[in-house]
């Protein structure tokens, strides 16, 4: 969800009225995604790389999960969805995991869409992370290294039960991935809109599943193997 500085700045704004005119685009776009049947939807509202900004936008950005839930919890129950969350949560204020805390408890039973909130969040850092937890394992005799494999790494990925990404939408006019779910994106479309993250409407999400759809994805087979497996 990339662009809420610049769209702020390029309007003359201070650098906050973008972050708050984000989360509005994060009430829109998770209620379209809902209401489109999309079974996983991971925001990536906060990077490991975010803390070197400048304090004050921090505390902005720090302010908004607790506006969002305090807002948008009971219509994320009466939808059942269930939020999730990933990321170096210990960095948050204390507010702000309560807040988190909060909304994943009262969501734990939910059947719909998975939310997730990637907050302090990096994908190396969350390989890295597995990559300790599988140490853990090792040294308590309960791994040997012939029986790692990739199923078995995934499984102590931050979100275990989190399948690979399917879609990777980039907004912000830029085309990178930017430390986001390296792992999981091995195969995912990447699809860039050339719009900031608060002008990113349900026709702009339509139109990335539109592009999704004519995509052949091949996962390394050649187009003939793709089409009968």
């Amino acid at each position: 969800m990339d662009g809420n500085g610049r769209w702020a700045e390029r309007r003359g704004f201070e650098r906050s009225a973008g972050h708050r005119a984000g989360m509005e685009t994060v009430r829109e776009i998770v209620r379209v995604a809902s209401e489109l049947g999309v079974g996983w939807l991971t925001l990536y509202a906060f990077s490991s790389e975010n803390w070197s900004r400048p304090k004050n936008e921090i505390d902005v950005l720090m302010s908004l999960p607790e506006k969002y839930f305090a807002r948008e919890l009971p219509e994320a129950e009466r939808r059942g969805l269930r939020i999730l969350t990933i990321g170096h949560l210990e960095r948050l204020p204390r507010r702000v995991r309560f807040a988190l805390e909060r909304a994943v408890t009262r969501t734990a039973s939910n059947t719909g869409m998975r939310l997730v909130f990637a907050l302090s969040y990096g994908g190396r850092a969350e390989i890295v992370d597995a990559t300790r937890r599988l140490l853990r394992v090792q040294e308590q005799g309960g791994l040997e290294p012939e029986a790692l494999d990739e199923k078995m790494f995934a499984a102590h990925l931050d979100a275990p039960e989190m399948p690979d990404v399917d879609l990777l939408i980039r907004t912000g006019e830029e085309q990178r991935v930017s430390n986001f779910l390296l792992w999981q994106i091995a195969y995912a479309e990447l699809v860039t809109a050339d719009r900031m993250w608060p002008e990113f409407r349900r026709s702009d999400l339509e139109a990335a599943f539109d592009e999704y759809a004519r995509r052949e994805r091949r996962f390394g087979r050649t187009s003939a193997q793709a089409q009968n497996p």
